[in-house]
């Protein structure tokens, strides 16, 4: 007894894997990744000529609050200046008129003398930076220097306004106090001693501590030191440009370039539809993913991959139908059901037969049945010759062995051999059109034709049309419960695979893996079938010069002739072993 093991339907990913996986699928946009670089090189080209001539000149100014004792600690700076303020100030107009002045600017240049100064409060100081920008060291300098000169000439003439203000609203209220009591002393003067003239005593001392309060103030604010600040670091000529320099400018645009290079190509693998890596489409089928076909330069492909100069093709099936033979699900019923996504079952084709001369090679009794009867082609592009009809064909009622087969529906016992060389040979019933193609699928004889897998050591492929195209592959699933999906990755959408999946469950199938392959030599990508499928793969140069397998004539509904040739029927003679595969 054979021990098989049954593998997952699709391996569990921990996060390591998947960031792994989802860089390797950013690599796939190289041109987006390559055209953000080319565009951070562009920026650091312009950003280091732009700057290439840029000079800045930087003057500090440390702020102080108007004060009678610098050395009293009692009111911090901080709370009497409002730093903010100070910096809007700072870039005011009004500072840009007066250093416009002292300058000599003219009203014409005054925007840009504005536009060159930034102003910027280092945190926790009082400290103001006038950094000046412009295209000459010295020119720099001097109008660091005017602004800030400007700066604190009109921080001094805006203190002393203030306090002149304040003075003389004092002196306005102080004024008619220190005339009452002018008055009053003189009426004293003449009061004759007695009781008036102690009432107006007091009221005379009243005025004069009145008088007294208000020229206290008044002394207090004159006394007061009303420097607005001081220069600790005066603006001088710099000996270098501001810029970063070409090779640092060429560095940090490649960086950033490189930077929105990766936002761009992750924003397109987000919203790109097609599964772009095996772990993609293993999560939309929730199988494993049992090959990836090398891609073929011959141009289609051999569809007996056994005998062909590149011996990586054939292995490469030989490696899917070992992983088969060894999962419990395909194993216990032996029955496997090859279908493409939609489109073209040129490659799904090629896998089935491959896979049915694998599994001959091991010593196992392979049936092919071609279930597409609405191109079938196998017959003309096989090796084959006539082989012994299947038990069901020699019941009574069926065509005897001499007749044709043409007189009833398919499968109508026709059963071919195909030497598949080194490996071996296995059987083919070839597909035959038929009138109700989903009776012939479900019809007795078709079932019986399956059930050959119940023998001892036998195996059936079965090929079907692509599933999203045509129901025919969803009316066998229920009798071929395993089933391959052939497809190329990016020529298939994700939610077609998850659909594909949710079809076959339903139906009672089981998805077993996936076969992954290239697109074909000659296909197009942007362009689609009628029914969104693959495209269809335009015709070599030299198509002419190549010899051409013979094409599948449509067979007629009405019954052949006797003398009539049909392709495929034994009576072809095949020169080659290996035959090119034709478009499906």
């Amino acid at each position: 007894m054979i021990e098989t093991n049954r593998p997952a339907a699709a391996p569990a990913e921990d996060e390591p894997d998947l960031l792994r996986d989802q860089f390797r699928q950013l690599l796939r946009y190289r041109r987006l990744i390559g055209a953000g670089i080319a565009v951070g090189l562009l920026g650091g080209v312009y950003l280091g000529i732009s700057t290439a001539d840029t000079y800045v000149a930087t003057a500090d100014v440390v702020l102080r609050a108007p004060t009678d004792d610098p050395f009293n600690p009692s009111l911090a700076p901080d709370k009497a200046i409002n730093i903010g303020s100070e910096r809007q100030v700072a870039l005011s107009s009004s500072i840009a008129n007066e250093a416009a002045k002292k300058l000599g600017v003219s009203a014409k240049d005054f925007s840009a003398l504005r536009g060159g100064l930034q102003v910027t409060n280092p945190p926790q100081t009082m400290v103001l930076r006038f950094t000046y920008t412009a295209s000459s060291p010295r020119e720099a300098a001097k109008r660091a220097n005017a602004m800030t000169d400007a700066y604190l000439l009109k921080r001094q003439e805006s203190l002393d306004a203030t306090r002149d203000k304040m003075v003389k609203g004092y002196q306005e209220q102080r004024d008619p106090v220190a005339k009452q009591l002018d008055e009053l002393s003189k009426d004293i003067a003449r009061m004759p001693a007695g009781a008036p003239r102690d009432t107006a005593t007091s009221t005379k001392t009243d005025l004069q501590s009145e008088v007294g309060g208000y020229n206290g103030k008044i002394t207090k604010l004159q006394a007061l030191d009303m420097t607005p600040g001081r220069v600790t670091s005066a603006a001088t000529a710099p000996t270098s440009t501001d810029g970063p320099g070409i090779v640092m400018s060429l560095a940090l645009g490649a960086a950033v370039g490189l930077a929105l290079g990766l936002l761009a190509a992750w924003v397109r693998l987000v919203f790109d539809p097609a599964p772009r890596s095996e772990g993609d489409v293993a999560r939309a089928l929730r199988a494993p993913v049992l090959g990836y076909l090398p891609r073929d330069k011959t141009g289609g492909g051999p569809l007996l991959a056994a005998g062909e100069a590149d011996p990586r093709l054939a292995e490469e099936y030989r490696s899917v139908a070992f992983r088969l033979a060894y999962d419990a699900r395909f194993a216990d019923r032996r029955r496997l059901l090859v279908v493409a996504p939609r489109g073209s079952s040129e490659t799904a084709a090629a896998v089935a037969v491959n896979l049915a001369a694998s599994f001959a090679e091991t010593g196992k009794d392979v049936l092919l049945i071609e279930a597409d009867l609405r191109t079938p082609v196998l017959a003309s592009q096989l090796p084959t010759d006539a082989g012994g009809r299947p038990r069901w064909s020699q019941t009574p009622g069926n065509t005897p062995a001499g007749g044709r087969h043409g007189d009833s529906e398919w499968p109508d016992g026709r059963q071919l051999v195909v030497d598949a060389g080194e490996s071996g040979s296995f059987d083919l019933i070839p597909g035959e059109r038929a009138r109700n193609v989903p009776r012939a699928l479900t019809s007795a004889r078709a079932t019986r034709l399956i059930s050959e897998a119940d023998s001892p050591n036998s195996t059936v492929v079965v090929l079907a049309p692509p599933v999203l195209s045509y129901a025919d592959a969803l009316a066998l699933v229920d009798r071929v419960d395993g089933v391959l999906v052939v497809c190329d990755p990016r020529a298939v959408h994700r939610t077609d695979l998850s659909r594909i999946r949710e079809l076959i469950s339903g139906a009672g199938g089981t998805v077993l893996g996936a076969v992954l392959h290239a697109p074909l030599p000659g296909e197009k990508r942007g362009r689609k079938g009628k029914d969104g499928g693959s495209p269809a793969a335009p015709e070599a140069p030299d198509a002419a010069a190549k010899p051409r397998p013979p094409q599948p004539q449509p067979i007629p509904y009405e019954v052949a002739e006797a003398e009539q040739h049909i392709p495929g029927d034994g009576t072809d003679t095949v020169a080659l072993r290996t035959v090119r595969t034709g478009r499906r």
